[in-house]
């Protein structure tokens, strides 16, 4: 077996992370959840829980050495078992990748075109993008083949041949984008506000829905409960420090979180936009503020959305990779034949995804008052990913035992630091993920 550098594991893991979800998820959320109120916990939670959840997986891959399923089976400490269940949370990488690669292509359509044509109005915003999403059929087909058969492409050369080499280039790039685009927000007036936003705590506007909201977030940003981490994991070293590795993977992600929301207020405050646009932030409000900044505006414009991009497929190629790694490893799959029939798999689903969205096509493709994209959102997010996270520390918890676990990690935890992760596995994390579980569930219908 191959196996990562360690700067390799990190990039990979931080590439893994990285994605739609700090970029785009992050300040919409942080716009719809009270701002600051909205940060400080997120920032709380995701040093503490998430932190806490993401070394577990790394264990488990760790020390399995194998893909995700077999991992669970070579820690399992039970005659029949059990615990290869969580496998099912495999098929979460696939289903998210049917509509987030859907969402890179729009990312990609706004690129080549809306860049050089940014709308004017509200309406002209909006136009632009119920054009795209209901009606250009072939744009969203076009946009999303590429996006998903270059994630494809870069998964057939492997670990470390493939998904090493792309993010050694794409997250110092990235990096770079950002910093450039945060320095020219902070010559802004507005740059103060948004700061403020963001960082002047007001501890009334905690709710139960913030905080519920800002734990399903710690979850989507490190890519946690759908077999990544452990997947990436198992190609690293047995003496790895998987807490080094994991704090390089929390802080910089949170970093671009931050930067991302800092960035995107100060745009919106300095040019008239409202934060709590929600998830239209990107493809609505967004063009709409750089379209005021006249012609710097068409340049910041492409920076911000070949960052997106970049982001993107290193989390489109961490979706993939799981499952095939799965098929190699348990059916005897060559690389490319697993990563072909997975591609097509997906490629299938997301047709149906554009299609639900499509005026022509929504009613047929609509159930129980959701569409394809929707109930795919629904599955993976509400209750795949929660059952991944919470079945990962369970296990690491409970089954495998305190003492073989304190083995697995006493190269890189003191006894004392180990107590304190081993009590947030053991008894915070299932109690905060069923929280979630069940209120996700629950205001879903």
């Amino acid at each position: 077996m191959s196996h990562f550098s360690k700067f390799g594991f990190i990039l990979a893991t931080l590439g893994s992370s990285i994605g739609l979800g700090h970029i785009w998820r992050f300040p919409y959320m942080v716009g719809a959840s009270g701002g600051s109120a909205f940060v400080a916990l997120y920032l709380f939670l995701t040093l503490t829980i998430g932190i806490s959840m993401l070394v577990a997986d790394m264990v488990i891959g760790n020390q399995g050495k194998k893909d995700m399923v077999s991992c669970y089976e070579e820690l399992d400490p039970t005659p029949k078992k059990p615990w290869r269940i969580s496998g099912i949370c495999l098929i979460g990488g696939p289903l998210i990748l049917s509509f987030y690669a859907v969402v890179l292509g729009w990312v990609l359509y706004y690129l080549l075109v809306v860049s050089f044509e940014l709308p004017g109005t509200l309406q002209e915003a909006q136009g632009q993008f119920l054009e795209l999403s209901s009606q250009s059929i072939g744009w969203q087909i076009s946009g999303f083949s590429i996006c998903l058969f270059l994630s494809a492409y870069i998964i057939c050369f492997g670990i470390k041949n493939g998904i090493e080499k792309l993010n050694l280039v794409l997250m110092p790039l990235l990096f770079v984008i950002f910093i450039g685009l945060l320095i020219y927000a902070m010559s802004m007036p507005s740059f103060g506000r948004a700061f403020n936003f963001m960082f002047a705590f007001e501890p009334e506007k905690i709710t139960l829905k913030i905080i519920v909201a800002s734990l399903g977030q710690v979850f989507f940003s490190l890519s946690l409960g759908v077999g990544t981490i452990v997947t990436y994991a198992a190609f690293t070293r047995k003496n790895e420090n998987l807490l080094k590795s994991a704090l390089w993977v929390v802080i910089p992600g949170i970093l671009i979180s931050l930067v991302a929301g800092l960035m995107i207020f100060t745009f919106m405050f300095e040019y008239g936009g409202q934060p709590q646009e929600g998830a239209g932030l990107v493809f609505v409000s967004l063009p709409l503020v750089f379209a005021k900044m006249g012609l710097v505006g068409n340049v910041v414009s492409i920076l911000f959305l070949v960052a997106l991009i970049f982001a993107g497929i290193t989390s489109t190629v961490s979706l993939l990779e799981p499952f095939v790694f799965y098929l190699i490893e348990r059916f005897n799959f060559g690389r490319v034949g697993a990563t072909c029939l997975v591609t097509i798999a997906v490629y299938m689903i997301g047709l149906l995804v554009i299609f639900s969205l499509s005026k022509n096509y929504a009613t047929i493709l609509t159930f129980w008052q959701r569409n394809i994209f929707d109930w795919i959102d629904f599955v993976t997010s509400s209750i795949i990913m929660p059952l991944g996270g919470l079945l990962s520390v369970v296990f690491v918890g409970w089954v495998i035992g305190k003492n073989r676990v304190y083995q697995f990690s006493k190269h890189f935890l003191s006894k004392k630091m180990f107590g304190i992760w081993f009590f947030i596995l053991r008894y915070i994390a299932p109690l905060v993920i069923v929280i979630i579980l069940f209120s996700q569930i629950i205001n879903s219908w």
